[in-house]
């Protein structure tokens, strides 16, 4: 009897509850969620066979999905400015937790009969879970705080049905996670990515692009130096970028995997069958319904466009274009996957495995493969009808097109930087041009040269470095790729200067295309403008052919003074040509050469720069626009480009002059002590900076032609406390104004 009457007691308590919520709905307008929810729960019990909670969850997703649909759809800023009620009640009453609960359900339960969740049931799960994610603020960030949830998430992507969904539920969480997941922590991590189809491993390096960067890379340039150092001196094991960089590594065949499908051409993709099938799988998945959308309307036109030509013919043309999938569709659907995979590609190449990764990226022909491609997908002509995404323009960053090429010249840049390898993006009768250039000028051949593997170098009639050259020529003033184009020819001529790059790269008319560029297009980029000046001083440095070519093209006053002009507009972006120029006027002085002394008393940028007056006054601006509190990665050459300067002039027994010249300026400027104070802090900074790393002290001598003993040496004496020293700073402020004890700090 008691038993009975509690049963009923609770059978009345359910349905008041259930009277209760269902008056509450219609008042507060819940469209019968939190009901479906309890139904939901009821039905999801740790016995039960899962078969009702499909049909709930058929209920609940329209009513979610319509509201992601707007937020997708419409402007992302006006749909967060209205609300989503049935998200936002879904999770209320707790609808997220338990379909976490649902999907783990399998994987905590310790019966010998496992429990078997469908992968409908599985799909579903994830579909609301991802809208509920885009829709109501702080739920993700909540699944991301649930480090088991999101390494169960990796385990599903064993499944190829409910592969996309979960890889793209991943993505989302892992962009808002405070710290980055651990790959080790994945289990079977290795056998998970062996199980992958060369699609899925494309879709994978999409979430693998967020475990490999360094959080805060995207403006690495704009951190001052102080607050790095700062930061290297507490982290000082390895970041989690950098183990999980490692991990990847040490995965069987992945960085061969990867350079197949970085290289592999349109016509080797998988059939059509499959990729319908993925468009498929798209369509009913919002964050890509768009891309779908963009794709179906080119795959239209190029039906439309194929049975109008064919209209005169048979009908079997017609239906042909039905079955079979678009050219441009395959080309789209390759450039998203190769964008992914080439981003990985870069940030290995940049980590601390990089001369492991260069040997794998060679040995597996990347730089061949990409080179085959370049005409035909990477620098394709734009078609009337290519992709482009919601609310942005042909021409806008975000495309894939544009995308892809950028990150194609990153990925040269990353290559080709203080690495013998960059000689594989040339081809056969190129590497031998560059060795007839170094026989002709008598001077020995470039040992990486030599010692290429002409079996890895790029085949065909031109190789990648002069493909690029080629659009390089071609590109619009107001193109956004010539800042990157130029970035990475630079980093081929980087290192210890070459005479026969240089030459293979003059006669190929790009000093006259720099030229034009900052002087006859008056190119006012900023940005642009840096990388053609470090570009040209790369190519003129210590060159004099390079030098009278210059003058061939500048060869009148006016055109002479716009190009000082843009030198003037921002020491900060063109200190390194300063610093090319001053270093090959040093050199050139020192040569007894017939041709040389011709061209030193010809050109009009050697005798500028051979002018004292004008080299103080590069000196003077050069300490004057840096502070230790505000040096960058970006700025901080304007620091070394002055103390080239200065390691001149104490070559020539001139450094009191120069100092005593500085004190001059500093008191006609009405401001005694400000920049001789200024340097002597930038110098001691630099001191802390410099001596504590390799590879930039490495490459202040590559680039100078100075040895870094020198350097510490220069550096020593003008820091010397002997106020009698006629080389130290201090000799050089009154003791009223003497202002160089101050320690430094990150404020």
């Amino acid at each position: 009897m008691n038993a009975h009457a509690s049963f009923s007691s609770r059978e009345v308590k359910e349905q008041i509850t259930e009277a209760l919520l269902k008056e509450r709905d219609k008042q507060a307008k819940w469209n019968g969620i939190p009901l479906l929810l309890q139904k939901l729960y009821e039905h999801s019990h740790p016995n039960s066979d899962f078969s009702q909670c499909q049909s709930i969850l058929k209920e609940i997703s329209p009513l979610l999905s319509m509201e992601a649909m707007v937020y997708v759809t419409e402007d992302r800023k006006a749909a967060q400015e209205s609300s989503f009620p049935n998200t936002y009640t879904f999770d209320l009453f707790g609808g997220v937790d338990l379909l976490v609960e649902i999907l783990m359900r399998p994987t905590l339960i310790t019966q010998k009969k496992k429990q078997k969740i469908s992968d409908d049931l599985i799909k579903d799960c994830l579909s609301i879970l991802y809208n509920t994610c885009i829709c109501t603020e702080g739920v993700t960030r909540r699944l991301a705080e649930r480090n088991d949830f999101v390494l169960f998430l990796f385990t599903l992507m064993t499944n190829k049905k409910t592969f996309l969904q979960t890889a793209t539920l991943i993505e989302d969480i892992l962009g808002v996670k405070k710290e980055m997941i651990q790959l080790d922590d994945i289990p079977n991590l290795a056998s998970l990515v062996s199980s992958f189809d060369q699609q899925q491993l494309a879709n994978f390096c999409r979430i693998l692009a967020v475990t490999i960067s360094e959080l805060d890379t995207g403006s690495d340039d704009k951190h001052t130096l102080l607050a790095k150092n700062a930061q290297q001196k507490k982290n000082l094991g390895p970041s989690r970028a950098e183990i999980n960089q490692a991990t990847l590594l040490n995965i069987p065949g992945f960085i061969e995997r990867l350079c197949k499908l970085a290289t592999r051409k349109v016509s080797e993709t998988t059939g059509t069958s499959s990729f319908l099938q993925e468009l498929e799988e798209w369509y009913t998945w919002l964050d890509n319904a768009l891309v779908l959308d963009a794709l179906m309307r080119v795959a239209n036109e190029e039906a439309e466009q194929s049975s109008t030509e064919s209209s005169d013919e048979s009908g079997l043309a017609n239906t042909s274009t039905r079955t079979q999938l678009p050219q441009s569709m395959k080309i789209m659907h390759e450039i998203m996957y190769k964008l992914e995979v080439l981003y990985v590609l870069c940030v290995l190449l940049m980590g601390r495995q990089r001369n492991q990764v260069h040997k794998m990226i060679a040995e597996f022909r990347l730089i061949p493969g990409l080179n085959n491609l370049f005409d035909k997908l990477i620098w394709r002509k734009h078609s009337a009808s290519a992709l482009v995404l919601h609310g942005h323009n042909q021409n806008c960053d975000c495309s894939p097109d544009i995308t892809l090429k950028i990150q194609f010249l990153r990925l040269l840049q990353s290559f080709s930087d203080h690495h013998e390898n960059k000689y594989l993006l040339l081809n056969s009768q190129e590497l031998n041009e560059l060795s007839a250039i170094s026989h002709k000028a008598n001077i020995p051949e470039v040992d990486a040269v030599v010692n290429t593997d002409r079996s890895l170098v790029c085949d065909g009639k031109r190789g990648l470095l002069t493909r690029l050259l080629q659009v390089m020529k071609k590109e619009p003033a107001e193109s956004s790729f010539r800042f990157w184009q130029a970035r990475a020819v630079e980093s081929f001529l980087r290192g210890t200067t070459s005479y026969a790059d240089q030459m293979f790269l003059l006669k190929r008319g790009l000093l006259e295309h720099i030229l034009y560029c900052i002087v006859d297009s008056e190119c006012k980029s900023r940005d642009v403008l840096q990388s053609y000046f470090d570009l040209l001083g790369e190519l003129m440095k210590f060159n004099i052919d390079a030098f009278k070519r210059f003058n061939k093209y500048i060869n009148t006053d006016e055109k002479f003074q716009i190009f000082l002009n843009q030198i003037n507009s921002s020491l900060v972006d063109s200190n390194m040509l300063v610093r090319c120029i001053t270093l090959s006027l040093d050199r050139f002085e020192n040569q007894s050469d017939a041709k040389v002394a011709e061209v030193l008393s010809e050109c009009r940028l050697l005798s500028y720069m051979s002018q004292m007056s004008m080299r103080m006054s590069f000196l003077f601006r050069l300490i004057n626009i840096i502070h230790v509190q505000t040096l960058t990665q970006e700025n901080v050459s304007c620091l070394n480009t002055s103390l080239v300067i200065l390691m001149l002039a104490r070559r020539k027994e001139k450094l009191p002059f120069y100092l005593r010249t500085l004190q001059q300026m500093e008191y006609t400027e009405k401001y005694p002590g400000f920049i001789l104070n200024n340097f002597h802090s930038l110098l001691r900074f630099w001191q802390q900076h410099y001596l504590n790393k390799d590879k930039d002290s490495t490459c202040l001598e590559n680039s100078s032609c100075i040895s870094f003993t020198y350097w510490k040496e220069t550096v020593s004496i003008l820091l010397s406390p002997d106020r009698t020293s006629p080389c130290a700073i201090v000799s050089y402020i009154d003791e009223a104004y003497m202002d160089i004890d101050r320690d430094f700090s990150e404020e």
